[in-house]
């Protein structure tokens, strides 16, 4: 008897609907074609000791299962499921009248429980886009798949639930979801607050021209100067995720397996700080069968890189192109995957080894010309990308012991969005551009015109403090940021002057 069943392949971020094809006819044999890997194989070992310790066995003929498409390559262990129904289903022992309207996956274990599976919401969506009727997994995973609406979500513990379920013997509820409700109830849930920062108002400043704009940061200071916490509180200014970015962002970490029990929609902006000591693959995603780098699990986000110089070259070389386009390409010889990488990157480093040039109080120690080449670690090409350089000074002990709660991350987030809302009207007709920050040569000509007098302004200020070429349109868009956060329509003396403070990398003097 032939019977078909419904599972799903995850490449990239997206699903493939695989057709399971289980035959049983004359012989002993079991075999398991279309392109498994080894993990797919040894379902048989896992589908075996599971039925018989739930009162049912696979049956001693000859069974030939078939994954299509065959020239996909099928990964992990989330085919167990599948397998086993359409193994039962074939032998008689469950209704076959409604199997084929619904996409079925979950790992078993041996005493026919159903352990949790990765990339479950991408595959929600492709089985509502062949209009399934509905989805069967672990019960760990419901709430994931529920978010996805028109589409029959039911969570079970075990094979068994499966099999009453077919076979009419028991009713599963329904997993539901009200994705606007869940979405906008935890819209606001933050661990941090910029009101717990003491002093740094400049710093706090900054930031706040960073989000805005979406522009990246480089934080140079002394060990204790506050960089790592100020980081890590600007996704609270940020402004909020929308549902579509929500869903999108939900859908990498759904594949990389980082969703938590029970979880099923991420509503705040990630924020990865990877070690200095990560691989380049691990950064920017890769592997024999492709998955999400740190970057891409950063989309929407912030990227964190604490202490810049300590990271290897060649993983900081890796992320040019992906900060420029928005997304990675990995390549293989069999396939091609693109992850989304639209990050913003917040990077810290030490001004010198020590840590102590231009230390207000404490004296550096590096020898002669350490701390050029400390600064050397990282190339240009990659400070290129970068539009703020802050220079993060320690915090006075009045700062530190006063009372007074700093402005919350609320008040700022609100003229950031206030800004941004500026720029999605000057950008609506440019697609794939939603901040100053992402906008090319040509465009910025266009957008960020001067006066005579700011000509006059940016070219004393690169002549007299030596300000590279590559500064010029950094400064540029910078400025038109803050002109966006004033609520200026032009480019004013005071936005330039500001702008140019945030180049400290630039200038010829630094590090001399």
């Amino acid at each position: 008897m032939l019977v078909k069943t419904y599972g799903s392949a995850v490449s990239g971020i997206d699903a493939t609907t695989i057709t399971i094809e289980v035959n049983i006819g004359q012989g002993i044999n079991f075999f398991l074609v279309g392109l498994p890997d080894s993990a797919v194989k040894e379902s048989q070992q896992r589908i075996d000791a599971a039925l018989k310790n739930n009162g049912y066995k696979i049956p001693g003929k000859g069974i030939t299962i078939n994954m299509a498409p065959a020239d996909i390559k099928k990964e992990g262990s989330a085919y167990d499921l599948p397998i086993a129904v359409g193994i039962l289903a074939a032998s008689g022992k469950i209704n076959t009248e409604t199997i084929g309207k619904y996409v079925i996956m979950g790992e078993l274990s041996l005493d026919g429980g159903l352990n949790p599976i990765r990339g479950v919401l991408p595959i929600a969506i492709q089985a509502r886009a062949e209009k399934f009727k509905g989805i069967i997994l672990p019960k760990e995973n419901a709430r994931e798949a529920a978010v996805v609406d028109e589409l029959e979500v039911y969570g079970v513990e075990n094979i068994k639930e499966v099999i009453g379920f077919f076979n009419g013997d028991i009713k599963i509820d329904r997993t539901v979801i009200n994705t606007r409700d869940e979405f906008y109830s935890q819209l606001d849930e933050n661990e941090f607050d910029f009101a717990e920062v003491k002093g740094q108002n400049n710093i706090k400043r900054s930031l706040e021209i960073a989000a805005a704009g979406g522009h990246n940061v480089i934080l140079i200071g002394p060990p204790g100067a506050g960089k790592t916490m100020l980081a890590k509180r600007i996704p609270t200014i940020l402004p909020p995720l929308n549902l579509h970015e929500a869903l999108e962002t939900t859908k990498i970490h759904s594949v990389a397996g980082k969703m938590g029990k029970d979880s099923s929609l991420i509503t705040t902006r990630p924020f990865r700080s990877p070690h200095h000591t990560i691989s380049d693959v691990a950064l920017v995603g890769g592997g024999g069968y492709p998955q999400a780098g740190e970057i891409s699990l950063a989309h929407n986000g912030v990227l964190f890189l604490d202490e810049l110089p300590e990271f290897k070259r060649t993983v900081l070389e890796v992320m040019r192109q992906p900060m420029e386009e928005r997304m990675v390409t990995i390549s293989r010889a069999k396939m091609s995957v693109d992850f989304p990488a639209s990050f913003m990157l917040i990077a810290s480093m030490n001004p010198c080894p020590c840590g102590f040039y231009n230390h207000p109080e404490k004296d550096c120690v590096c020898a002669p010309g350490i701390v050029q080449k400390y600064l050397n670690k990282i190339s240009g090409p990659l400070l290129d990308r970068i539009d703020i350089h802050v220079e993060v000074t320690p915090v006075s002990f009045a700062d530190l012991s006063t009372d007074v709660k700093g402005e919350p991350s609320k008040a700022i987030r609100e003229r950031v969005i206030i800004a941004r809302e500026r720029q999605n009207k000057r950008f609506d007709a440019l697609s794939g551009v939603y901040c100053n920050a992402q906008v090319s040569t040509r465009i910025l000509r266009d957008m960020c015109k001067i006066d005579a007098h700011g000509q006059t302004l940016l070219r004393t200020a690169m002549d007299r403090l030596g300000l590279s070429a590559r500064a010029y349109d950094r400064i540029l868009k910078v400025s038109r940021t803050i002109a966006d956060l004033d609520g200026s329509d032009h480019i004013k003396n005071e936005h330039l002057a500001e702008a140019i403070q945030y180049r400290s990398l630039d200038r010829e003097s630094w590090a001399v």
